[in-house]
């Protein structure tokens, strides 16, 4: 007798999350590939909804839900204000009742394309990169940890930079931004013990993303090539696997860590 095929559900199936700054460079490639495991995503921009709609419509369009609900929805928020993160937490649970919020992914983040010493910067481009790097990450860190799913499955992952760790001329205020980040979500896993839920940092080297070659000369960007060991800049969908890995149950023993995904170029 003929037994009908078993279905296996995707890794994140029906689990909403969250992705800040979702919808260009690194944060659309981690968008794109959670939708493939499952996920039923809000994508958070700030500024430019065109692109927003564009890559909300392509994860519907490429993973379409089997519910009533599209896979992906946009949401407007600045992640420093923290009326319009709890509005996008609230967002997330609005648009998809009934399954859990389980995955908060923060990869909104900025950087300043002059590349000034630190002697030469400026106070409000300083104040700009904390406003958005490390502000945010806390106040996302601080709405995730009290409203994702306890007991499996409750994921915080926030991208920051091996920048923290290769200390280069030009970013002081972004490196320290980033280092910050680390620290907190290192103490951020040892607050939320008993929940189960997990809480890392992922790391990029060199991306080829708009925020990269911003402000940056063809020699500098050979310079860099030359310094990886793979001798190419890294893609966003290097980074993206690894996100999904820490987000699926079966990152759950990978928690307070810093996971530098960089080809080697620290």
């Amino acid at each position: 007798m003929a037994t009908e095929p078993t279905t296996v559900s995707p890794p994140l199936h029906n689990r909403i999350a969250i992705v800040t700054g979702g919808s260009r460079g690194i944060g659309k490639a981690i968008s794109l590939h959670l939708a493939s495991l499952g996920a039923n995503l809000i994508i958070n921009y700030t500024s430019n909804s065109t692109q927003s709609d564009q890559t909300v419509s392509e994860i519907n369009n490429k993973y379409p839900s089997q519910s009533q609900s599209p896979r992906a929805v946009s949401f407007k928020a600045d992640v420093s204000d923290p009326v319009q993160v709890k509005n996008l937490f609230d967002a997330a649970e609005s648009a998809f009742v009934g399954y859990p919020l389980c995955i908060v992914v923060n990869a909104a983040g900025v950087l300043d394309s002059s590349y000034s010493s630190i002697s030469m910067s400026s106070v409000d481009e300083f104040d700009r990169t904390f406003k958005v790097n490390t502000r945010g990450a806390y106040l996302c860190c601080k709405e995730a940890a009290n409203r994702i799913k306890q007991g499996g499955g409750g994921r915080i992952i926030c991208l920051t930079s091996s920048m923290a760790v290769a200390l280069r001329p030009g970013y002081g205020a972004y490196a320290a931004s980033k280092a910050a980040v680390e620290a907190m979500v290192k103490i951020l896993a040892k607050e939320l013990k008993g929940t189960r839920i997990t809480a890392n940092c992922v790391a990029p080297g060199p991306i080829a993303t708009d925020m990269f070659f911003e402000g940056k000369s063809e020699e500098t960007i050979n310079k860099v090539v030359e310094e990886s060991p793979l001798s190419r800049l890294g893609a966003p969908e290097d980074v993206a696997p690894l996100v999904g890995f820490l987000a699926s149950d079966a990152g759950e023993w990978v928690n307070g860590q810093i996971v530098r995904v960089n080809g080697g170029y620290i």
